[in-house]
């Protein structure tokens, strides 16, 4: 029942919100509908669809709500679909788009907001993700999590913010948002923060056909064609990133042959369309440039390490993170030796944003066990396995720790 609503809340919150107008009402009716399978489903048995009855006992309850309410009539009228008793609505014209999840992601992306509260509050609707999880991906803490995502929620209601895909320059300015966020909730499936499994594929699912669909949506924009291109090259990898037993499975050991094909040519495909007009690349083509380097290798030995480290300098220049600069130090350890690479995440070491990140201490000793400095390899190595929240990421640093 947890795993059903988990992969289905988030078509639930889109669906109601699309009924009440108010994201944080969608989301406490859909709490309330699981709470009734909970207290249905162990006497009636799980139904044969239970993602359909989730959302069909919502929506019941969305529209009681609605016809509660003193000015029902006004508000039937503005949702412009049927509940009951009114005749269906008008086909969506060339420039509308009848997704209810991208919808919630252009709201929950309002300029209300800000960056932070936006990107939080999507993470939280769409991605189903726990406030622990956000805090997470944002590098950030928890209690500051939680309370961004409850202003969020209070601050697109007092706005009387519509449930909508906006048009023209207010989509344009909204659009940097809604990839990030896109891409956070990828970044959630691939690699997840906590709890036992290494992989969420439905996140990634959801989040690779929102990136398609905006890409279709945008179809001039270059940046939704570079993230839909690292995001198809991503996934093609998924099959090989875990070993029979659920078990992480690290790049230089990956059954390449494993790797996707169809993804892979879709990547390169929508990379094409992202740079058919030159100009300056932006994050998310450069990112689809790297991922591209590791997909062309057919062998792990045969990487670009000197075009991919030239990649993550550009990336660099154009989105100054930590984050970034210790991915740069990995590809400058490969293309110049570990020692270099050393020295660059040894820089980094002071940076409040990555005290409590685990890929640090992890790739910092990678970088020793290179260099033959095991004891201290290993150390880094527990360290990492203290600060992650994924068992099996646990699992695997403290192996690499015993393994030296």
């Amino acid at each position: 029942m947890e795993t059903v609503f988990r992969i289905e809340s988030a078509r639930i919150i889109a669906g109601v919100a699309r009924i009440v107008r108010d994201v944080g009402i969608a989301e406490e009716i859909a709490q309330d509908a699981l709470v009734a399978a909970l207290e249905q489903w162990p006497e009636s048995g799980v139904p044969e669809k239970p993602a359909a009855w989730l959302m069909a006992t919502a929506k019941h309850r969305a529209i009681d709500l609605v016809r509660r309410k003193e000015t029902y009539a006004r508000k039937l009228a503005e949702v412009g679909r049927s509940l009951e008793d009114i005749p269906p609505p008008e086909p969506p014209g060339a420039d509308d788009i009848d997704d209810d999840m991208l919808r919630l992601i252009f709201t929950a992306c309002h300029p209300v907001l800000s960056t932070d509260a936006r990107i939080a509050l999507t993470l939280r609707l769409l991605g189903g993700l726990t406030t622990e999880e956000i805090a997470r991906a944002f590098l950030a803490a928890e209690p500051t999590i939680a309370q961004r995502v409850v202003r969020a929620k209070r601050s697109l209601a007092r706005a009387g913010v519509p449930f909508e895909v906006p048009y023209g320059p207010d989509r344009a300015a909204r659009l940097d948002s809604v990839l990030e966020v896109i891409y956070l909730v990828f970044n959630e499936g691939y690699s997840a923060t906590a709890g036992d499994d290494w992989l969420r594929p439905a996140l990634c699912e959801d989040a690779l056909r929102l990136g398609r669909v905006l890409a279709a949506l945008m179809p001039k924009e270059p940046e939704a064609h570079g993230l839909v291109a690292l995001l198809e090259l991503q996934t093609s990898r998924i099959p090989a990133r875990t070993g029979p037993d659920g078990r992480p499975v690290l790049l230089a050991d990956q059954n390449r042959t494993r790797w996707n094909q169809l993804f892979v040519r879709r990547g390169f495909a929508a990379l094409g369309r992202a740079t058919e007009k030159g100009g300056l690349p932006g994050p998310y083509v450069l990112q689809a440039a790297i991922a591209a380097c590791h997909a062309r290798a057919v062998r792990y030995e045969d990487t670009d390490w000197a075009t991919i480290a030239a990649l993550y300098g550009q990336l660099v220049a154009a989105v100054p993170s930590p984050v970034v600069e210790l991915n740069r130090a990995v590809a400058i350890s490969m293309a110049e030796g570990p020692g270099a690479g050393l020295a660059l995440v040894d820089a980094l070491a002071a940076e409040p944003a990555l005290k409590d990140y685990h890929l640090l201490p992890s790739v910092r000793g990678d970088l020793l066990a290179r260099l033959g400095r095991t004891a201290e390899a290993r150390e880094e190595f527990r360290r990492a396995a203290g600060l992650t929240r994924n068992e099996r990421e646990r699992e695997l640093l403290l192996e690499r720790a015993e393994q030296g």
